[in-house]
C-alpha cells in the first residue's frame, strides 16, 4: 500500500511537471520575436559606434564622430541627441541634427520633429515597447525618446537594439538600447539608460518616452 502510495505521489508531481513545462518554457521565449539576419547586422553596427568611449558627458563633441574638441562649460552636458543622428546619418536614415538644430536641447526637438515631420522623411510611429523591440530585431533603426516638460531642460534619446529576451523582462526593465548619456553604454536597458529621467521609464511602458522606427536599406551599406 505503501509502495502504491508513493507511486501515485510520483505521478502526481510528474504530471504537475509536465502541466508547467510548457508554461515556464512559453514564459522565457522571446518576447518580441528573434532576431532576423538585419537584426544581428544592426547588434554589430552599434557595437562598432565606439560609444562607449565617444560623445563622452562633460566634453564637447564632434556631432558625427563623438570626438570630443574641448571640455564643455558645463560638466553635466551630454550627448544623445548628437549620437542618435550620426548613428541615423552612418546608416542613410536622417534624423533632426546639426547644423539644422545646434547640439543643445536637440533631444527635446528631435522628438517634436519626429511627431510633427518625421512621418514625411520615412519615420513611423510605434505604440509600444514591444513593437519598438520587435521592429530592432527585425533590423530596423527603432529610437526611444522623452521630451522633458520643461523645455529649458534636456529630454533623452536612445537607440533600441536587437534583443531576445523575455516578456516578463520587457515589461520591467523596457527594450534593450545603446546610448551616450550620463551613462555611455553600448547594452543597457531602458530602466536604467532612462532613470535620470523621472516619469520617462514606468513598468510595462507607461512612461513618458515613446518609440519611432524607420527601415533600413541595409543593401545601401557598406
Amino acid at each position: 500500500m505503501r509502495r502504491m502510495a508513493t507511486s501515485a505521489v510520483m505521478a502526481l508531481v510528474m504530471a504537475l511537471i509536465m502541466a508547467l513545462g510548457p508554461a515556464g518554457a512559453a514564459h522565457a521565449e522571446p518576447c518580441c520575436g528573434k532576431i532576423t539576419p538585419a537584426g544581428e547586422r544592426l547588434a554589430r553596427f552599434l557595437d562598432g559606434t565606439g560609444v562607449d568611449h565617444l560623445w563622452i558627458i562633460g566634453n564637447r563633441v564632434n556631432w558625427e564622430t563623438g570626438e570630443a574638441i574641448g571640455a564643455s562649460s558645463k560638466a553635466t552636458t551630454t550627448h544623445c541627441s548628437a549620437f542618435a543622428a550620426a548613428a541615423g546619418e552612418r546608416l542613410g536614415v536622417y534624423l533632426l541634427r546639426p547644423p539644422e538644430h545646434g547640439q543643445i536641447l536637440l533631444a527635446n526637438a528631435q522628438l517634436g520633429w519626429l511627431r510633427d515631420a518625421g512621418a514625411a522623411a520615412g519615420w513611423r510611429s510605434l505604440p509600444d515597447p514591444v513593437a519598438a523591440q520587435a521592429a530592432a530585431n527585425r533590423g530596423e533603426l527603432v529610437l526611444e525618446a522623452f521630451e522633458n516638460p520643461n523645455p529649458e531642460r534636456p529630454g533623452h534619446i536612445a537607440i533600441v537594439r536587437p534583443s531576445e529576451q523575455s516578456r516578463q523582462m520587457l515589461e520591467r526593465d523596457g527594450p534593450r538600447e545603446t546610448q551616450a548619456g550620463e551613462t555611455n553604454a553600448l547594452d543597457i536597458d531602458t530602466r536604467e539608460g532612462f532613470r535620470h529621467h523621472p516619469g520617462a521609464w514606468v513598468p510595462e511602458g507607461r512612461g513618458g518616452i515613446r518609440y519611432y522606427a524607420h527601415a533600413i536599406d541595409w543593401a545601401k551599406l557598406p
